[in-house]
């Protein structure tokens, strides 16, 4: 029996969430933009239960992960988030402060693990944990005004938060990471886009609209094989070689087994453009 959830039963408290339901896209904006999107408690848990269950809802076959106004995300917010979390520390609470970040590396877990490609748009403030969210997700669109820092150092704490300190390296280079990840700095945009950490930079005006095409773009496209795809990605950090190659030729006898591929292979033979259903 396949379990399934109506995208209409995604209603989110604390963050937009649009479904264009022709594309099959969804985008997801945190929207506290008077403080610069910063998240709260509410706000982690809301977004990891978001998506552990778009697994389920196939009316969703891409996202973009976005921020409202003219910043993307400042990380955790001081005083709903900090502040508390300062008080555990006075109170000997270590218990619930472990509670705090494990739930916000179940996050960025649930992130990869939800098979469906995420689209990060970075404009201006993209720091801390929002830094992270951006991190987390498959590909990235930045914009020349926008700053990345994991900022993580410079309130007292380790670089190593939230994954960074294994995804991180891999998207950049280990060099790059260290030192982002030592000094907190903030990285530019074009410093964000020639590191890699970018896919693209575009102009501010065009950054939801053109990380939302590329969005629809792998939306139209195999979702069980690009599924399959991120999943890979994923796995394959902690394989060797033949590990991989072994994984991959499952992998890719699975994806022959649905409907997706046999449609590609009629559309090739008819000189037609495939079109995917998802199946």
């Amino acid at each position: 029996m396949t379990i399934t959830i109506d995208a209409a039963e995604i209603q989110p408290r604390t963050f937009r969430w649009q479904l264009d339901a022709p594309s099959k896209v969804a985008t997801i904006t945190l929207d506290r933009p008077q403080r610069k999107n910063p998240l709260t408690f509410e706000m982690y848990d809301e977004l990891r239960d978001t998506f552990r269950r778009l697994r389920f809802v196939p009316e969703v076959r891409a996202v973009v992960l976005t921020g409202a106004g003219d910043n993307f995300c400042s990380g955790g917010d001081v005083h709903e988030i900090i502040g508390p979390l300062v008080r555990h520390k006075e109170a000997g609470q270590m218990d619930e402060i472990l509670a705090f970040t494990r739930m916000t590396g179940d996050l960025v877990r649930t992130m990869r693990a939800c098979p469906q490609p995420i689209v990060g748009a970075v404009d201006g403030i993209c720091a801390g944990a929002g830094a992270i969210l951006a991190m987390a997700s498959d590909l990235r669109f930045g914009t020349a005004r926008s700053r990345v820092a994991f900022l993580f150092v410079r309130v007292g704490l380790s670089g190593a938060d939230m994954g960074a300190c294994a995804m991180l390296p891999r998207i950049i280079g280990h060099g790059r990471a260290s030192e982002l990840l030592f000094t907190g700095r903030f990285m530019s945009g074009e410093e964000a886009e020639r590191w890699g950490f970018y896919n693209k930079l575009v102009a501010p005006d065009t950054l939801l609209p053109d990380a939302s095409n590329m969005a629809r773009t792998l939306a139209a496209g195999p979702t069980f094989a690009h599924g399959m795809t991120k999943m890979a990605l994923h796995q394959e950090w902690s394989m060797g070689i033949d590990e991989a190659i072994e994984a991959e030729a499952q992998t890719q006898a699975l994806c022959m087994q649905t409907a997706d591929f046999v449609r590609a292979y009629r559309a090739f033979v008819k000189k037609e453009t495939p079109k995917f259903e998802g199946n």
